[in-house]
């Protein structure tokens, strides 16, 4: 939310910026840093007379604050999230926000990083990045045009999926990544192995960990409201691994050789042609 409250002014996009924050520290922190013109603990406060309402919460408390919200929320504004997943938030959203006269569009912008908070916010978070936008056949054609022009505004590129086909492709490319960096931090760094094993965790260890360190919150809810997709990836994610377990067992080196090897070539094509923020 930071970030794009940054992006969002120093671009001056909108007249005003306001934002609504749980703690009090907030408040004067996000002022400070820029991230908004006027941060506020009082929901109805910050949504009353505003064009455009982005959601930036963990997405369990979507629906408790989207309640919150409507009965302050000007009629014909449009509301979108940052969600991770949008087959549940859409569902649960769309026909609340237009039951007040509003439009929800779900937006998922793929940038981000594992530290939280404002004073980690950038501005130039989304240049270069993917956003997915997933309206319905209930989404009115102005507010999805304006979704997609404020994303590409602050340097998003837009990608239209329906919901459920963002939840499927990125419970592979993202909330797979995310469950296996935490599972390698919590059983290297277990304290069942002995006290010399951090000692040998270095860079590679770090890189492909970093992401374990988001918010655990966070990570809970998305896992939860992707299961569907989440368990049956980890399934064929787990039959690949015991393959590979099965191949070194009986030393097949030519099986274990192409492993890697395909791995590399994938992943060497995907950077050659990858737009998205390191």
């Amino acid at each position: 939310g930071g970030s794009l409250g940054l992006a969002i002014r120093q671009r001056r996009l909108f007249a005003r910026v306001e934002g609504y924050v749980r703690r009090a520290a907030s408040v004067e922190e996000c002022e400070r840093l820029g991230a908004v013109d006027k941060a506020t603990l009082d929901l109805a406060a910050a949504v009353t007379e505003s064009d455009l309402v982005v959601l930036c919460t963990p997405i369990a408390q979507m629906r408790g604050l989207a309640e919150q919200m409507v009965p302050a929320l000007a009629r014909g504004a449009v509301v979108t999230d940052v969600g991770s997943v949008k087959g549940t938030v859409v569902e649960s959203l769309e026909p609340l926000v237009a039951a007040a006269g509003g439009h929800f569009i779900g937006s998922h912008p793929m940038a981000g990083a594992e530290r939280m908070g404002v004073r980690h916010a950038r501005a130039d978070l989304f240049e270069g990045a993917v956003c997915a936008v997933t309206p319905t056949k209930q989404s009115s054609p102005e507010a999805l045009r304006r979704i997609k022009e404020l994303w590409r505004a602050v340097g998003a590129r837009t990608v239209r999926l329906s919901p459920d086909l963002h939840d499927e492709l990125v419970s592979r490319s993202s909330h797979l990544p995310h469950v296996v960096a935490a599972e390698l931090a919590n059983y290297v760094l277990s304290p069942a192995h002995s006290k010399e094993q951090a000692l040998l965790c270095a860079n590679g260890f770090r890189d492909t960990t970093r992401i374990a360190s988001g918010s655990p919150e966070m990570w809970r809810d998305i896992a939860l409201a992707n299961r569907r997709h989440l368990t049956r990836v980890l399934g064929v994610f787990i039959e690949d691994l015991q393959e590979l377990r099965l191949a070194l067992e009986k030393g097949q080196e030519q099986v274990v050789a192409e492993f890697f090897e395909k791995a590399k070539q994938r992943r060497d094509a995907w950077c050659a042609q990858s737009h998205s923020p390191e």
